[in-house]
């Protein structure tokens, strides 16, 4: 999701060259290419953001969990439960995309990682 937005260098710059204008429309282009980071500063903080954004390669999705710590009928039940509640949600937020032109698919648990990620 990070590179989504700020692989766009205006949505975030990594350094500004000058301060941000304090007032409404007072800056111009010229003063906006003068204050974004070189284009050497730039590229490197994109190809940094790509790199921490990629999907990893032992990637475990929300609610899977590869190793059986959890062998007792209880906590199965809940894992279960839990996963059965993921999937509604997901179906409940494909059919509130379904019909956007930009569907905003961030939260869908499909998508989401079982673990802290970047």
């Amino acid at each position: 999701m990070q590179y989504d937005f700020g692989g766009w260098m205006p949505n975030s710059p990594t350094s500004l060259q000058l301060p941000p204008p304090t007032t409404k429309e007072t800056a111009t282009e010229k003063t906006m290419l003068n204050t974004f980071p070189s284009v050497n500063t730039t590229v490197h903080a994109m190809a940094t953001l790509w790199l921490l954004s990629k999907e990893s390669s032992d990637r475990v999705l929300l609610g899977h969990f590869p190793e059986e710590h959890f062998t007792d009928k209880f906590p199965r039940k809940k894992i279960m439960e839990f996963q059965e509640e993921l999937q509604r949600l997901s179906a409940e937020i494909k059919t509130r995309n379904k019909d956007l032109d930009l569907p905003y698919t961030y939260l869908d648990p499909k998508v989401i990682e079982n673990s802290v990620s970047i």
